[in-house]
């Protein structure tokens, strides 16, 4: 996060919370994950299915030192942190695994520890080293991660931004309605509550448009206004972008005054202290995206996910924790970029998946003149719902994936009940990734997309052992994202 968007007064405080936390971890060393991810992208099954697999012994065979036979021990262990809620496990695997649902989305920060035991591939740290590490899970909203970077903005700036974003493509459809009533308000008029009350409302009402399935935009802040909260109603969600200032001093008693203080409020009391006392504190993150259902919505879509993901990565800090830098100014050092639900693909698509998924990464580091040090990219399933199958057609051999499709779901004019299995054929994602970008750089240049059957799938049914012992969830590509977050955390 660049200096400007915090005062002295933050950072001093910031200082001291990674002081007081690495005084701890000298003790008893851990490491503090950030799990988050735009709309829709499953962190609450990520977490999950991350734990189930660590505490039931999961197959993870790219996971080092589960693999080598290092790990003694994992168990859940009371969080730190008393004031922040407790991350739900036993009620969201056990809607995973008995109920066979997908588990609630969270909608505020929460928090679980996991205790590993194990025992050092070095001789030299096995004298020295506890052989126990600490991995504090911090869950939060996408939503939150993209306010961040209002805290580098004032109220005009914000305006003349949110306002020319929703003149765009499709959002100037759904932006309709509360455009129409911005033009009929004077912003330096007098303050009115009611006005202000029917901006937020419209404005809010723009927001949540523009996040439904069948949009599927991920650039969306403030965040609160998406998830509310006990903030609900509150003067600090209660105002809307207005017209560009071209005097850029509000008159007080004046409707910009009053949107203006509210919006520094909002930085106030809701952005500086999450980025405070939680984001500023992380070591390692997790950034899930739906890359495939932004692909399947179209090039407007897929741009609005890359403009996005340029606004997370400048919010990040990635560089090597040195022993100063680690004591008064932490930064993330590694990044993971995750496309997830590759289980909706065949296997043939993974790569090209997660191909299309760094090109979008890589595109926005350069706009935002970042390097990539220390950012992966990957595609993944927390939880593989699918199976893979082939299937004869017209004399052709087609590759398919087979699971239960979520009551409701439609493949032409059949309707599931969510207890029958089907064969689906997803489509193929090109080969070349930047036949997809061609249509973003050139909206006027005709480009096949791909056509791809998305279809939501539920959760497996999980097999037992002779013993009666239920098996870890099944995924793809876990092993992997947890070797890159923490594997060397435990060597």
């Amino acid at each position: 996060m660049p200096p400007s968007l915090t005062s002295f007064a933050d950072e001093a405080l910031i200082a001291l919370d990674n002081l007081s936390d690495r005084a701890a971890n000298l003790v008893n060393p851990s490491i503090r994950l950030g799990v988050t991810g735009l709309s829709r992208s499953g962190k609450t099954v990520f977490i999950s299915s991350l734990v189930h697999n660590l505490l039931h012994g999961g197959r993870l065979p790219l996971f080092e030192p589960l693999q080598s036979g290092r790990i003694s021990s994992v168990r859940l262990e009371q969080q730190p942190d008393d004031a922040v809620p407790r991350f739900q496990y036993e009620d969201h695997i056990r809607a995973l695994v008995k109920d066979r649902v997908w588990p609630d989305s969270t909608r505020a920060i929460s928090e679980l520890r996991l205790i590993i035991d194990y025992q050092s591939a070095s001789g030299w740290n096995r004298m020295f080293s506890s052989g126990r590490l600490a991995i504090d899970i911090v869950d939060y909203p996408g939503e939150w991660l993209l306010d961040l970077p209002l805290l580098g903005q004032d109220f005009s700036t914000f305006s003349d931004n949110t306002l020319s974003l929703a003149q765009t493509g499709v959002r100037a459809e759904l932006a309709r309605a509360w455009l129409a009533l911005n033009a009929t308000v004077d912003p330096d008029g007098p303050a009115d509550e009611m006005v202000a009350r029917q901006l937020a409302t419209a404005f809010a009402a723009y927001l949540k448009a523009c996040k439904s399935d069948e949009r599927s935009l991920s650039t969306l802040p403030p965040g609160r206004f998406l998830m509310p909260g006990d903030l609900d109603g509150s003067p600090a969600l209660t105002f809307a972008p207005l017209a560009p200032d071209p005097q850029k001093r509000p008159q007080k008693g004046t409707l910009r005054a009053m949107m203006e203080r509210r919006y520094e409020a909002y930085k106030t009391v809701v952005v500086k202290p999450f980025f405070r006392e939680h984001f500023a504190r992380l070591d390692r993150q997790i950034v899930l995206v739906d890359a495939l259902q932004a692909i399947n919505r179209g090039p407007e879509a897929v741009q609005d996910l890359e403009r996005a993901l340029a606004d997370v990565l400048a919010c990040f800090r990635p560089g090597s924790n040195s022993l100063l830098m680690s004591l008064i100014g932490r930064r993330i050092d590694r990044v993971l970029v995750a496309a997830t639900k590759a289980d909706h693909l065949h296997h043939e698509s993974h790569d090209r998946l997660e191909a299309i998924t760094r090109r979008l990464v890589d595109r926005a580091i350069q706009t935002i003149g970042m390097t990539g040090a220390g950012i992966d990219v990957m595609a993944l399933a927390s939880v593989r719902a699918t199976r893979e199958a082939n299937v004869k057609q017209d004399g052709h051999t087609l590759p398919v994936i087979v699971g239960t499709p979520m009551e409701g779901e439609t493949i032409g004019q059949d309707r599931f009940d969510g207890k029958r299995k089907t064969a689906v054929f997803p489509g193929d994602l090109p080969e070349d990734p930047q036949a997809l970008f061609r249509s973003l750089d050139d909206p006027d240049r005709h480009v096949d997309l791909p056509d791809l059957n998305i279809v939501r799938f539920r959760p497996p049914q999980l097999e037992e052992t002779g013993g009666g012992i239920t098996l870890s969830v099944p995924h793809i590509r876990l092993d992997r994202a947890l070797q890159f977050l923490f594997g060397d955390r435990l060597a």
